[in-house]
């Protein structure tokens, strides 16, 4: 499967990476954005990949260039892996906090609502929390939270009821059983808008499940400190709430004259890049520099 980066034109005219710089990508995956990097960087800059995905890591290892270093790690964790890589003068840093289309079609966790497979939504197989036992037992009320928080998902209530009715006769354990939960629990004429009906629920699970929105918090403050004077951070949302703690997160550190905006409003994929690759089209980007 070709993977194709989301806004890559954009992100190399932010990131702007020049001969032999370093540069850092704290979401490897299938390395699209990484591998455009390395060029740029060539011929002695460095580029160190990170992904919480130990089969991303190891599906990468048969690209692994000598100025490509790769870590199977939580990018939470992004000064520690720097210290213990000893890597040094960063001139950029990337997050694209997207799913990979891997994930969602290939891994067999049960990411995608269109596949029946085991409800799973891990990017870490260590962790032990899957989406099976948080859906088959959490309590309503933390069920109904999540749906809120991590989705704003209007029917948070009436979903997270309905589920608790199933499991009750029968554990749910595939993404089926749980998108027919879904079904029965929002109202018809919300079956059919251009958004698939189980969208923001699989979604609220999956941040849950792997502590997302914690993680993007821990990785953007330890980004701005690794960074060099000079240096950039560009990061790619896909869903308003870590848009809004990206923006906030930036606004806050241009307050304490530690990062400038470069973008004033967020970058979003051109209506060409939308048709080529459908799964661009919620995508957006900010970008600032280490003052």
């Amino acid at each position: 499967m070709v993977h194709i980066p989301v806004l890559q034109k954009e992100v190399l005219e932010n990131l702007d990476p020049k001969p032999d710089e370093n540069f850092i990508d704290c979401t490897i995956g299938g390395a699209g954005h990484a591998m455009a990097i390395l060029e740029k960087i060539a011929p002695q800059g460095k580029l160190l990949g990170i992904d919480w995905d130990q089969q991303a890591i190891s599906q990468l290892k048969a690209k692994l260039k000598n100025r490509l270093i790769l870590v199977n790690d939580n990018f939470a964790h992004l000064k520690e892996i720097v210290k213990k890589e000893n890597f040094k003068s960063v001139k950029g840093i990337l997050f694209d906090l997207g799913m990979s289309s891997w994930h969602l079609k290939e891994s067999g966790r049960g990411f995608s609502f269109l596949k029946n497979e085991p409800l799973d939504m891990r990017y870490d197989l260590k962790n032990p929390l899957t989406a099976e036992k948080l859906i088959n037992f959490w309590s309503e009320p933390e069920i109904e939270r999540i749906l809120k928080e991590f989705s704003e998902e209007k029917f948070a209530r009436q979903i997270a009821r309905q589920i608790i009715r199933e499991r009750r006769v029968l554990q749910i354990k595939t993404t089926f059983q749980l998108v027919k939960a879904i079904k029965k629990a929002v109202p018809t004429k919300y079956q059919y808008p251009k958004i698939h009906f189980a969208t923001r629920a699989f979604q609220a699970l999956r941040i849950a499940v792997n502590g997302e929105l914690d993680n993007v918090a821990e990785g953007l403050s330890q980004a701005a400190d690794i960074l060099d004077a000079g240096g950039k951070i560009a990061v790619i949302s896909f869903h308003s709430l870590e848009d809004r703690m990206v923006k906030n997160f930036f606004k806050d550190k241009a307050k304490e004259n530690v990062l400038k905006i470069i973008t004033k409003k967020p970058v979003v994929p051109s209506f060409k890049e939308i048709k080529i690759n459908p799964s661009s089209r919620s995508s957006k980007l900010r970008a600032a520099i280490k003052i």
